[in-house]
């Protein structure tokens, strides 16, 4: 057979396997015939492997990209990359582009892994049919870390072929600037490797001594590179790292290196003018050489220190110290709900030391299946229990919609919208409400969650074309405390009204924006309302304002109430609303005018309130307890459950599923529903689904539930007494989320959900004591317990510069304003005058904190604006990883492909990278376990960011230099800064030395960096760091002057004289002062006194 015939056969039977590779690299837009010209230019290659049997699941996660920056990558090869990239460029478009990148895979270099490797399952050893050979790329799986390198198995996990990759080969540049390969990799990690060269046994192949080698090999596809690295340039990057100048001439003759005390003989001959300084010309030389050395040591073991410089319009006000204590948000620290809420749920605990544990023996378990390759038992008791489990609750949740879809349609059919509508107790006041607002400017409304103020009031005013002035119809606003609330109000009003949501009827949040010209009924969060009022302070294009759940009284609520107060005197037309469950009426009418009040009676049935005789150790194992109690042993009903977050819901959903697994058929079905706020919508709404026939549900929520939501069928609540709020720790410097006692006022809430549809009971799992002395009537204001610098920035932009005399309905203290002051002048946004900079005015107009907006600003004067703002897009979203519990291992080893050495902002720059790459597949993020919506919401927030920076025309560079983009988070997170303890390894916030750990799923964790900066804090069992980034000391005092400064080696800093040698504990000394001089003294003394007695 002819070459050609072959071909054609070949291209025939492999034709349709090569369409599939393409289409699942992105290239399913390619043109029919375009794709057919590649391959038949391919087939034609003697080295082409292609397998027919080769899936996605197998292929690289990130496709390789010559135009784009690996995070790791040296910056001496960009240029090289760029230019090839370019050259490319004017030859294809950009998918003929992507299906040349395909094409690389067939690269001889590349063969090895790509048409063998590949073919072996997890499972399988087919070790015999390879056969390494020096030069080729090979898939490899880390086995063992050793000091000096690691041990990497080729081809699977459990292959008998391995080889080592020493400590200078595991980088792609060659360099070695870590202190072990853990910094670098991980165990079972995958990587791509090159054999370097084979000892052979010819007794044992598997006694092979195999070389490995990263350098110049993409960790990302797999590709060589090694002839893209410029030899002389890493040669002379390895100098600079030394410290020394080995560019000499090497024809210089050697000399013999004088030592310290022949030099310093020397030096007192010269000074004695027994010899001369021409008789020893290398002196000099050694003299330099010393100071350079020296300086060099200074610049790599750099120092900082806080700077303690007051500013002039702060002079006298900072106390000495930058630190101060918010309002306490505790009534009685010592009291029994205080010390439950300090220790936590033991519970909690106690489930996620078990989880860890069964996590490691499963993953112990694996290893041990694979090792005896026996894939029987890979699938152990404790994966079928858990697939049984999921299945279950699949079940349960269809049953569950079908029964809800029928009892909706029977409703539907018996109940109208309009019918729904008159039916809430509000309609019974909608005449007085109209007469009220027609009479007064301001007004306030108190009626019961679920009464319809929410939903009703605003379109009674737009039904009575209250929103007409003049001959102008303008808009009815009405603000809510989350978004969830916002966007799902927008929804139902627009269905009551006849509308899509956008047309008549719209909302914005924060970076979504559902309103168009037509909108008349706008809902918003409440900070949205407060940046409208940047452009419009005087609101002129609302009618009507509505500020709904006012008690919740959010920082942006109290500046929005001052804000709209003043707009009222300059916009006459203008009138007001507030609206509660629950508040303190009379203060709200003194505070706007003394305007009138009114109250929607609610249907409220008696609640029972039972009290707790004794405080309660752990507050959620009681809380379950009693809900088991409450299905065993009470009347039909629904429950609810008051806890402080996801980590107790999720952790008390699998007891309580465990419990009712346990009982079997002696009880009644219990369906567990949780709601949270970062849950998605479509989640949420599955509490508002009755509960079916013959089965109770019981609610597990947050603070959520109320007064933002309303769940019928609530018959019993259970109340453990504690809620998860926003409190400033000075010692941070940052908002921490911490579990604290309730208010009266929220206990009393709590309680009237059990009223709703009939009498019920309210399980209060903490003593009458401490309800009556424990609790503080109300809730403190957030403007008086969190960080004030956003909102000071804003009222700056304002133009309002007199803060202390703002009409705050409760003032924030003094200290607390004088902070957020310091934190924007370090941030440049005000001046020595304490007024606002060019650059805090622009700050302003980005809606996020102060320290990402000056970030965003700063990364235009690096040139790295273009990956900054996707870092910050991708900041904006609540989680791109997902874990789910049957594939967490093989989450984390796709996840560990997009780490960065360098930190988490660098990693998740990859994955947004990658994303695009793939075309933005859904199946793409579904292989690699991201979030597609994420994802999505990321684009969008990185689109509208975009166009801010355009308003302002700032350039979005683009930069593949890392350390730029670094560079521009430390010019805004500088107050985040951890070091680490070089004796203990901890690190420590430099504000005031808080020890702080980094968590284990970052990048970085495991690795050796010095100095790192996070986003946040998570306080769980310790503070953990958030997304962290390695940065360079020298860094700081460039770009952050007016925190840092750099330490004097000639004066003592205060940390320092704050420190205290203390000796070493001596068991056998009679006493601990016996080292001291003085003990020596005393005993010569006492001796030479024994003598002459």
């Amino acid at each position: 057979m002819s070459l050609s015939e072959s071909t054609l056969v070949q291209s025939s039977s492999l034709y349709p396997s090569f369409k599939n590779i393409v289409e699942s690299n992105g290239g399913d837009e390619f043109p029919e015939d375009f794709t057919q010209s590649v391959f038949e230019e391919l087939t034609r290659l003697p080295k082409l492997a292609i397998s027919s049997h080769k899936t996605r699941e197998e292929m690289p996660c990130m496709p390789h990209n010559p135009a784009v920056k690996h995070a790791d990558e040296p910056e001496q090869f960009i240029a090289q990359k760029s230019s090839n990239h370019a050259a490319a460029s004017n030859n294809f478009t950009r998918n003929e582009g992507r299906a040349s990148r395909n094409a690389e895979l067939s690269d001889g270099k590349q063969a090895a892994w790509e048409g063998g490797l590949r073919d072996q399952g997890p499972g399988t050893r087919h070790d015999a049919k390879i056969e390494v050979k020096e030069g080729q790329i090979y898939r490899g799986f880390v086995s063992n870390m050793t000091p000096y390198g690691a041990f990497v198995r080729l081809n699977s996990p459990t292959s008998f072929i391995s080889g080592l990759c020493h400590v200078s080969k595991m980088l792609f540049s060659g360099r070695t600037r870590f202190r072990h390969p853990q910094d670098v990799v991980s165990l079972n990690q995958e990587i791509f490797v090159r054999v370097d060269g084979i000892a052979r046994d010819n007794r044992n192949s598997r006694r092979d001594k195999i070389s490995l080698s990263m350098v110049g090999v993409d960790q990302l596809t797999g590709i060589d590179k090694l002839d893209e690295l410029d030899m002389a340039q890493t040669q002379e990057y390895q100098q600079e790292k030394r410290g020394r100048n080995l560019l000499k001439s090497d024809l210089q003759p050697k000399r013999r290196r004088l030592t310290s005390p022949e030099r310093w003989e020397i030096r007192q001959l010269i000074a004695s003018g027994a010899a001369t300084a021409s008789d020893y010309p290398d002196l000099n030389a050694y003299h330099k050489e010393d100071m350079d050395e020296a300086d060099l040591e200074a610049d790599q073991a750099v120092d900082v220190e806080l700077n303690t410089d007051e500013p002039a319009f702060l002079k006298g006000q900072m106390g000495g110290n930058v630190f101060f204590n918010p309002m306490s948000i505790l009534k009685n620290p010592e009291g029994s709900l205080s010390r439950s809420a300090m220790s936590g749920s033991k519970l909690v605990q106690e489930m996620r030391e078990e989880k860890s544990a069964r996590q490691r023996q499963l993953r112990k378990d694996a290893v041990s299946a694979r090792s005896s390759n026996d894939p029987v038992k890979a699938m152990s008791e404790r994966d079928m229990e858990l697939k049984e489990k999921t299945e279950e609750v699949i079940n349960q949740w269809r049953q569950k919609q079908r029964s809800q879809k029928a009892k909706l349609d029977g409703t539907n059919a018996l109940m109208s919208i309009d019918e729904q509508r008159r039916s809430l107790p509000v309609y019974a006041m909608r005449t007085e409400l109209l007469q009220a607002i027609r009479d007064n400017q301001f007004l306030v409304i108190v009626g019961e969650t679920g009464s319809g103020k929410t939903t009703q009031i605003v379109q009674y005013f737009y039904e009575q074309a209250i929103n007409k002035v003049g001959n102008e119809f303008r808009m009815i606003g009405c603000t809510q405390p989350r978004r969830v609330a916002a966007v799902s109000v927008a929804s139902r009003v627009a269905a009551e009204v006849g509308c899509k949501v956008g047309e008549e009827v719209g909302y914005t949040i924060r970076f979504e924006d559902m309103t168009s010209s037509r909108t008349k009924i706008k809902y918003m969060t409440d900070g949205i309302l407060q940046r409208e009022a940047l452009i419009d302070p005087t609101m002129l294009k609302y009618s009507l304002i509505m500020l709904d759940e006012a008690h919740e009284r959010t920082i942006a609520t109290d500046v929005l109430f001052a804000l709209l107060k003043t707009a009222c005197l300059q916009n006459p037309e203008l009138k007001v609303v507030i609206t509660s469950a629950t508040l303190d009426s009379d203060k709200f009418s003194r505070y706007f005018n003394n305007c009138p009040v009114l109250t929607i009676p609610g249907r409220t049935y008696p609640v029972e309130v039972l009290f707790s005789r004794e405080p309660e150790q752990d507050y959620l194992a009681a809380a379950l307890d009693c809900v088991m109690q409450i299905h065993v042993g009470e009347a039909e009903g629904d429950i609810l459950v008051f806890l402080t977050g996801q980590e107790e819901i999720e952790t008390s959903v699998e007891i309580l599923n465990a419990r009712v697994r346990t009982l079997g058929a002696a009880v009644l079905e219990l369906i567990v529903v949780p709601v949270f706020a970062a849950m998605p919508s479509e989640m949420q709404s599955r509490i508002f689904e009755p509960a079916p026939e013959g089965a109770r549900k019981v609610v597990l929520a947050t603070n959520i539930a109320e007064t933002s939501i309303t769940i019928d069928g609530i018959k019993y609540v259970v109340d453990p007494g504690f809620v998860k709020v926003n409190a400033y720790d000075p010692k941070l410097g940052m908002d921490l989320l911490i579990v604290s006692p309730i208010s009266r006022a929220q206990a009393n809430q709590r309680s009237g959900r059990a009223g709703r549809t009939g009498p019920g009971k309210c399980f209060r799992l903490y003593t009458e004591k401490a309800f009556e002395l424990e609790m503080l009537p109300n809730s403190i204001p957030e403007i008086q317990r969190r960080n004030l610098a956003s909102t000071i920035l804003m009222l700056k932009a304002m133009g309002i510069n007199d803060l202390l005399n703002f009409q705050f309905m409760d003032p924030p203290p003094a200290q607390t304003m004088v902070n957020a002051l310091h934190e924007l002048f370090t941030l440049d946004a005000l001046d020595d005058n304490g007024l606002l900079t060019p650059l805090g005015r622009q700050m302003a107009d980005f809606p996020m904190e102060p320290a990402l907006a000056k970030t965003l600003l700063a990364s235009v004067d690096h040139l790295c604006a273009l990956e900054v703002l996707t870092i910050v897009a991708m900041l904006s979203v609540q989680t791109v990883f997902y874990r789910p519990k049957e594939k967490q291992a093989a989450a984390d080893q796709r996840k560990q492909r997009f780490h960065s050495i360098h930190g988490d902002h660098l990693t998740f720059l990859n994955v947004y990278k990658a994303w695009e790459l793939s075309g933005r597949s859904s199946r793409w993020c579904k292989e690699n376990y991201i979030h597609e919506r994420s994802m999505r919401r990321a684009q969008d927030v990185k689109r509208q960011l975009e166009t801010i920076m355009h308003k302002y025309r700032l350039s979005v560079n683009s930069s593949d230099d890392n350390s730029t983009i670094r560079k521009a988070f430390c010019s805004g997170f500088f107050r985040n800064l951890a070091k680490r303890d070089p004796h203990d390894g901890l690190y420590n916030t430099l504000l005031d030395q808080t020890p702080v750990h980094l968590h284990p799923s970052l990048s970085i964790y495991g690795k050796s960096v010095e100095y790192v900066i996070y986003h946040t804090l998570l306080l769980t069992t310790k503070e953990y760091m958030h997304c962290a980034t390695a940065i360079d000391p020298r860094w700081l005092t460039e770009l952050a002057p007016k925190f840092f400064k750099k330490s004097d080696p000639n004066v003592l800093s205060e940390k320092k004289r704050k420190e205290k040698i203390v000796p070493l504990f001596d068991r056998y000394a009679q006493s601990q002062d016996s080292w001291r001089l003085t003990a020596h003294v005393e005993a010569k003394q006492k001796a030479l006194g024994q003598l002459q007695q």
